[in-house]
């Protein structure tokens, strides 16, 4: 009896339109951020039914090709480079070292506020991100109706409905918090100082991720501290392996870390690494200060948890604030310190007495009242879209060779470039065309990243912004030849 081969089935009309879509996209013909026709449009343009968009465009959600947005409909979603090859992981530090002053930080701050100088260089997203004008609103309410809050000291831990508002938004992240265990700070950057100085004494070893953070160098300095790079990957977060042999040899006090986004590298610890720091923290008996402000820009569906979420006995020290997701001009910070929390609380009635009460309650107010969460969800496209933008305009314009890091949340780009290549001086260069950058010198201790640089991806893209990377990349090739 002779078989005759089946005729293959026909390729379902959902998954035609799908494959035509996403190969629009892959030519540029959509670009991330726009808009697809609606379900319904789309059904009357190729004469098919509803449900057949609506399964094309699930398909293509599950493809990471578009994303759903309530109340708006579909849109192309914005993806990192997945060809270019990622930065290299630095050696471990023989030994931990005191941190020099370097003028060059004041510099690039002074510089991210003028103007004049496209601000490439410090970590600070533009201010037509933030809701400024409903904020000032609540501002003023608060102000007419409780004026006498202006001629006190806030002279309390926190404000007791912020705190509550802060307490539940860690709980759906799911890390249990009292809100009577908190401290309301001037920033996340009192919050990490407290929190230092409630664990170490000077001359003290403190553990970090390297590149490290240089407002972290700065304050290690500060305090008359010592830091310990440890080497971080740029998708993962610290070596623990590293870490554990850093702390087999060394008598280290304490630990910073970002484990969510870290600045600059933008990576983020997934929770089966964060468990396994956490033991350790227990195994050495260290306590760890965790610098959570990036952890609720976030593009995937889930918050990262922070490393709080695993401490039974109090001894992480969790630091964040509003100023990359709300309200930077407002300085409303907080730190939950754990077992140390008497001792942050006297430090900072010795550091500021409080936080303006004002301050505090306009914040719990737009928490409540001001849809946060569809502010956050704004944001998040935003510095996702720009994320992008940025890395597809770094590998058009950079020097072949040119790696960088692939962020899942945040708004910082880790570039490293070709070794022949050196970031201080194309700082120096680029100032002179009005373009404001952060050399990887500043993000360690030693002098390492002479080839690296950190982008900050939380302004708007426009021409200035895509001439400025352009030219960065005109300057590079120029060292090299």
């Amino acid at each position: 009896m002779i078989q005759t081969l089946a005729a293959p089935k026909p390729t379902p009309l959902y998954v035609i339109l799908a494959d035509e879509l996403q190969s629009l996209v892959g030519q540029g013909t959509l670009r991330p951020g726009h808009r697809v026709p609606s379900v319904r449009r789309m059904a009357l343009q190729r004469d098919v039914s509803i449900s057949t968009v609506i399964q094309a465009y699930t398909l293509l959600e599950n493809r990471g090709v578009l994303e759903a947005r309530p109340q708006s409909g579909y849109y192309v979603r914005a993806r990192l480079p997945g060809d270019a090859p990622e930065p290299r992981m630095a050696r471990p530090m023989a030994k931990p070292s005191y941190v020099g002053v370097n003028d060059l930080t004041a510099e690039i701050m002074s510089f991210a506020t003028d103007p004049a100088y496209v601000p490439l260089g410090a970590a600070l997203p533009d201010h037509t991100l933030f809701p400024t004008k409903k904020l000032a609103r609540l501002l003023g309410a608060v102000g007419r109706n409780d004026p006498a809050l202006l001629g006190r000291y806030a002279m309390n831990w926190a404000y007791d409905p912020l705190a509550r508002e802060i307490a539940r938004r860690y709980l759906q992240a799911g890390t249990p918090l009292s809100h009577d265990e908190l401290v309301v700070t001037i920033g996340c950057a009192e919050a990490i100082n407290l929190s230092l100085r409630a664990v170490t004494k000077p001359g003290d070893t403190v553990a970090l991720e390297s590149p490290a953070y240089f407002g972290f160098l700065e304050t290690i300095q500060s305090l008359n501290l010592r830091a310990l790079e440890v080497p971080t990957d740029p998708r993962t977060g610290i070596c623990l392996d590293a870490l554990r042999d850093a702390l087999e040899h060394n008598d280290v006090k304490a630990i910073l870390v970002m484990p969510s986004y870290q600045n600059p590298l933008g990576s983020c610890m997934p929770d089966e690494k964060k468990e396994r720091l956490y033991r350790l923290l227990a195994d050495y008996d260290v306590p760890a200060i965790e610098d959570d402000i990036y952890g609720d820009l976030h593009f995937g569906e889930r918050r990262p948890k922070p490393l709080k979420a695993w401490d039974t006995d109090g001894r992480v020290l969790l630091c964040s604030s509003f100023s990359k997701t709300l309200a930077p001009g407002l300085r409303v910070g907080w730190c939950a310190p754990g077992r140390y929390l008497e001792r942050v609380r006297r430090l900072k009635f010795t550091n500021t007495l409080g936080t303006p009460v004002v301050l505090q309650k306009t914040v719990s107010d737009f928490l409540r009242n001001g849809g946060y969460d569809h502010h956050l969800r704004s944001i998040r496209r935003a510095y996702q879209n720009q994320l992008h933008l940025f890395s597809q305009a770094v590998l058009r314009h950079f020097p072949e060779g040119t790696r960088l890091s692939r962020p899942q949340g945040g708004f910082i780009l880790w570039v490293e470039l070709p070794p022949g290549v050196d970031t201080l001086r194309l700082h120096r260069e680029a100032l002179k065309h009005h373009i404001n950058t952060a050399p990887g010198a500043l993000f360690s201790v030693k002098d390492r990243y002479r080839n690296c640089l950190r982008l900050n991806c939380g302004l708007p893209w426009g021409e200035a912004i895509e001439s400025a990377v352009r030219k960065l990349g005109e300057l590079a090739k120029q060292q090299l030849h």
